[in-house]
């Protein structure tokens, strides 16, 4: 993709009301006015693999004791994600840390485009949030059998990979993806119910190595942290 042409997967905009019911930028709207009223350490930001994130023991045992907020809806893209954070969810709060976890949703665009979606996010992120560090989760591998949706996502972490460092220290990669596919390239039901959406065991596998960064982020002083974004 040449720096001219204009990435649909970074192009921001709001989930089309379908249902006619206002879900979407009633759960947008809600975000915003917790904006106003926590003072978070810790903000998630995606689609239902963080939004579901928030109904397990592992939320409640390793995410809430740091003060974190939960920015997930379901069937978000990266469009998506990068209009809610324009439009509010960003204002008066000053995450230390910004977990974004999303991407797996944009069916119609390309592995390639997907990353750059996924890094107009983080840049967003990082030019909003100065002091906070992005970490930025691999897209999980889908489906029971090997499949060309799963073959993308794998495409998009390698992009994610090369791509990240260009945001220098501040943005960090994180793949939580390598114990999901066993030796006979299958994801048992055990680890995703539906071979996409985590088990409460799934989601103990992604959280436990993201705590441990999360913790290690938390635990930097002030002055270590300023060093490490100059």
């Amino acid at each position: 993709m040449s720096d001219d042409e204009v990435n649909p997967a970074a192009v921001a905009q709001p989930v089309e009301d379908v249902q006619g019911d206002g879900r979407w930028l009633s759960q947008h709207a809600r975000f915003v006015q917790e904006c106003k009223d926590a003072e978070p350490d810790v903000l998630f930001v995606g689609d239902s693999m963080v939004q579901l994130m928030q109904q397990f023991e592992v939320w409640r045992e390793l995410f809430s004791p740091l003060h974190a907020l939960n920015f997930g809806i379901a069937g978000d893209t990266t469009c998506n994600v990068l209009w809610r954070l324009q439009n509010g969810e960003l204002e008066n709060i000053r995450p230390k840390v910004v977990v974004l976890w999303v991407g797996t949703n944009n069916y119609e665009h390309t592995a390639e485009q997907v990353a750059g979606g996924i890094l107009a996010i983080a840049q967003l992120l990082a030019s909003r949030l100065p002091k906070a560090k992005v970490v930025v989760l691999s897209l999980l591998p889908r489906g029971e059998r090997p499949n060309p949706l799963r073959g993308k996502n794998t495409e998009v972490n390698s992009f994610l990979r090369s791509w990240l460092p260009r945001l220098g220290q501040q943005a960090q990669y994180l793949d939580v993806s390598g114990e999901f596919v066993h030796s006979d390239g299958t994801i048992i039901p055990q680890d995703m119910y539906d071979f996409l959406h985590l088990t409460p065991s799934g989601y103990r596998r992604v959280a436990k190595p993201l705590s441990d960064l999360l913790l290690q982020i938390l635990e930097e002083t002030p002055e270590e942290r300023r060093a490490s974004l100059v």
